[in-house]
């Protein structure tokens, strides 16, 4: 009794070291846990910055994280791969928004595309007589700026497709690019309607277009005999194999139906020459200016009043 009560004792006092000598082992390896994991985060940390100064110095994917310099202004007026020559693309318009919202961006990007220098030049019709494609044309060239050394005679609602159409400089002479052959909706050879090309010099030496005008249709055909009576070769596509495909013709004449009325004695005399009508008795006033961007697209719209001498060409009001 005596041995085993001093066993419990014993024991007791046995087990009571292990436990405090366990005790003090869990503190120590406490501590030197917590060591090592301090001794790793000061050796992680040292090397995540010497590898973030390498990167920063040896890693070009840092360096285009930072802001791009300044594009250089007037890149494209000093690449010679786009040519010394200009073109003002002149649009005579009235009311057609909808198809000046498609017609500008998709001629910018067309024409930069061939790199052509070029402006867009809108000649709105904003007075009271019925539109005169011609007088704008007109407008349009005498408006061009010294900037330009050609222009494209060009309507609203056609879109060339063909990457293969050729917009640049009509040394030679004029150049239809809406050719008869391609034209989706006029074949008669001596259609020059569309999209006409001529350098300033050349529509100059046609005085212009006539401004008898008023209403839709056959101003083109009196430009024909300008061009013939000037002496000029007129030039046209040559390897276009998309046939009537080559343009898109955007206008809708059921929802939008033309001018074509003819008033007085306007029926005969829009088929006799005008010889001496053009640039010389052109009469307008700009109303006003203004540039615009349509989907990134630049565009410059120059709102036009047309003066009419009624005693001449009565057909310019409607009665």
């Amino acid at each position: 009794m005596m041995y085993s009560s001093r066993r419990k004792p014993v024991l007791y006092f046995k087990e009571e070291r292990r436990f405090l000598s366990g005790k003090c082992t869990i503190y120590k390896l406490f501590g030197l846990c917590m060591v090592l994991v301090l001794v790793s985060l000061l050796w992680l940390q040292l090397s995540c910055s010497g590898d973030m100064s390498s990167m920063t110095q040896d890693d070009p994917l840092v360096h285009q994280q930072q802001p791009p310099p300044p594009p250089c202004q007037g890149s494209v007026a000093d690449d010679p791969s786009w040519g010394p020559h200009k073109l003002a693309l002149v649009v005579p318009f009235r009311e057609r928004f909808e198809e000046l919202l498609v017609f500008v961006p998709f001629m910018h990007t067309f024409l930069n595309k061939k790199k052509i220098r070029h402006k867009i030049l809108i000649i709105n019709q904003v007075d009271h007589y019925r539109f005169n494609r011609a007088s704008l044309i007109n407008v349009g060239y005498l408006e061009s700026g010294n900037d330009t050394d050609y222009l494209a005679m060009h309507d609203v609602d056609l879109l060339p497709l063909n990457d293969a159409l050729d917009y640049g400089f009509p040394e030679d002479g004029p150049f239809h690019v809406a050719s008869p052959e391609l034209h989706p909706l006029y074949h008669y050879k001596t259609y020059v309607g569309g999209i006409l090309l001529l350098t300033k010099k050349h529509y100059h030496m046609c005085n212009g277009m006539s401004n008898r005008f008023w209403g839709w249709g056959r101003e083109d055909d009196e430009f024909y005999r300008r061009l013939r009576k000037a002496e000029l070769q007129l030039f046209r596509p040559h390897g276009i194999d998309t046939g009537y495909k080559t343009f898109l013709h955007i206008h809708d004449p059921a929802w939008r139906k033309r001018d074509q009325k003819r008033v007085a004695a306007q029926k005969q005399e829009q088929f006799k020459v005008d010889p001496e009508g053009g640039l010389t008795n052109l009469r307008y006033r700009v109303d006003s200016r203004q540039e615009l961007s349509i989907s990134g697209a630049p565009c410059t719209v120059i709102n036009t009043k047309l003066e009419c001498d009624q005693s001449l060409t009565p057909w310019c009001l409607l009665g």
